[in-house]
């Protein structure tokens, strides 16, 4: 009887979004320029290679730079099941700030930003909550009302390192990385009356409450610290071609829980010949599914290597085109298990082009487009946690009113594959608009 446990809460437990990722928990919107050309790979530019092209920082000129900026993601996430739609909202603002100094004999640099996760979700009219119990498909939301789930999926980085010459062609760049993991979860739920074996079992004699009329509720925080390298290259064989690489290394992520439940819809306990059952309330469902939220619990769900390469190319004075992808070591990567059973997520990719005009000395036109395949599988499917295939389309405009000055302003959207899985369609819809700013001294 322990697919009993596969109910109720337990569906709602796993409560997280990646805003914008290509990767499970990636998201690669370190600054708004990225939203309007996203192939930043190999770029050289003020406002953007210190967080993709470190190495690349030597090809700058010479003096400190601060950049700073937000981007500020909106859409939908909606799942439908049976013809019912459970859908929320999507909100989020993604800060980002670099300090850098080059000289001749190096460049030093800090960052701070996202690195993974995103937005918080609120879902106030429940998620889909059927599951497989004895054969039988349950649909536990005829028994429930007033499901509320909210939850957040948060991970910060900042990161410090220096880029130095090799050649007067080779460059590199070498950085420690800390990362800081916030994973949340509030969700309540109304058992309306006794909820029986029987009426579950399709056996009506058996009028046993499995759970009785009352409330559960669920108060969840999950932390976790990490440190991992970062290290580039970069590559200028002449004026006009930039070739950029960098690797990110797997930051391992050890989430220790810290929970408060409250439950009065304990029911009685089962005993008869071939099928016993303790006494159960709704958390012992979420608990049995996810023992990641038991008080104490502690797991790896670790932030997977990531390689980058990419290349631009200067094709007049005015006109430059990018191309690059990302490689994400999902498989290496340890993460989150659904009950005892480890999910086995396959390695992410996506690939990226963009192009950047100036019209004038003040004024460029920045477009791109990117790919994305998670490498998520059906299984890590889990009521609002999944991680869809997408394509990104962007364009922005950057602004230079003088030598030391440069802002930029882009926008993005990103169109997701639908998917199905186990009856429930799973969509997303997400836009982002940000700015950015630069100030050389």
């Amino acid at each position: 009887m322990n697919r009993f446990k596969l109910s109720l809460l337990a569906l709602i437990a796993s409560l997280s979004v990646s805003t914008m990722g290509a990767s499970i928990d990636h998201i690669q919107n370190y600054s708004a320029e990225y939203g309007g050309n996203p192939a930043q790979q190999g770029a050289i530019n003020v406002g953007s290679t210190v967080y993709f092209n470190p190495a690349g920082l030597m090809r700058l000129e010479n003096g400190t730079y601060i950049v700073g900026g937000i981007q500020y993601a909106f859409g939908d996430q909606n799942m439908n099941q049976g013809g019912r739609d459970f859908s929320t909202n999507l909100s989020s603002p993604i800060p980002n700030f670099a300090l850098y100094k080059k000289t001749d004999d190096g460049a030093y640099f800090w960052t701070m930003g996202g690195v993974g996760g995103g937005a918080e979700l609120e879902y106030k009219d429940s998620i889909p909550l059927s599951v497989n119990l004895l054969g039988n498909s349950i649909d536990f939301n005829k028994f429930l009302s007033n499901t509320h789930v909210k939850g957040s999926n948060i991970y910060a980085q900042t990161t410090l390192g220096k880029a130095f010459n090799l050649t007067d062609k080779w460059s590199a760049s070498l950085a420690v990385r800390g990362v800081y993991g916030k994973r949340t979860l509030k969700a309540n739920a109304t058992v309306d009356k006794n909820v029986n074996i029987g009426d579950l079992i399709g056996k009506p004699p058996l009028r046993i409450p499995i759970f009785r009329e009352g409330t559960a509720s669920i108060d969840s925080e999950r932390e976790a610290y990490g440190f991992g390298g970062q290290f580039g290259l970069n590559y200028a064989p002449n004026d006009r071609l930039n070739i950029g690489f960098r690797y990110d290394t797997k930051v391992k992520m050890k989430f220790k829980t810290k929970s408060d439940i409250n439950d009065n819809t304990y029911g009685q306990s089962i005993n008869i010949p071939g099928m016993s059952i303790p006494s159960l309330g709704v958390s012992d469902a979420l608990l049995g599914l996810y023992p990641v939220y038991k008080d104490g619990e502690k797991l790896r769900r670790d932030l997977p290597a990531l390689a980058a390469l990419g290349a631009s190319y200067k094709v007049t004075e005015q006109w430059t085109t990018f191309v690059g992808g990302n490689y994400y070591f999902n498989e290496s990567a340890t993460m989150d298990r659904i009950g005892k059973t480890n999910v086995d997520y396959k390695n992410g990719w996506e690939i990226s082009v963009g192009s950047e005009y100036w019209f004038t000395p003040q004024i460029a036109w920045l477009v791109g487009f990117n790919y994305a395949d998670t490498g998520a599988p059906d299984k890590s499917f889990a009521a609002t946690e999944y991680a869809l295939n997408s394509t990104m389309l962007g364009t922005g405009v950057k602004y230079r009113p003088n030598e030391t000055v440069e802002w930029t302003v882009a926008f993005n959207h990103y169109i997701y594959d639908s998917r199905t899985v186990n009856d429930i369609k799973y969509e997303k819809e997400i836009s982002s608009i940000g700015i950015n700013f630069v100030k050389k001294f």
